[in-house]
C-alpha cells in the first residue's frame, strides 16, 4: 500500500473502528484515540490496528492478526 492509499484510508477513518464514534483525538503518528470506546488505533500500510489501553498505559492488541478489519 502506498503512501496515498495510507492517506485516503486515514480520511475514511474519521469515525473510529470499533464503535463508528467520531470522538477521535491524534495520539501520534498515524495514531488515533476514541473516547467513545477507549480504544487506540493505529493505521499503517497493513491497515488498521486496534489496541486497548491498559491500566499501565500500555497497549494490548485487540485483533493481533488483524484479521476483522479492512
Amino acid at each position: 500500500m502506498s503512501y496515498s492509499n495510507v492517506s485516503r484510508l486515514e480520511a475514511k477513518l474519521l469515525n473510529c473502528p470499533v464503535c463508528g464514534g467520531k470522538a477521535i483525538g491524534k495520539v501520534g503518528v498515524d495514531q488515533y484515540y476514541c473516547w467513545d470506546c477507549c480504544v487506540e488505533y493505529r493505521i499503517d500500510k497493513e491497515g488498521v490496528r486496534i489496541y486497548e489501553v491498559a491500566e499501565d498505559g500500555s497497549l494490548v492488541a485487540l485483533d493481533p492478526k488483524n484479521e476483522f478489519i479492512l
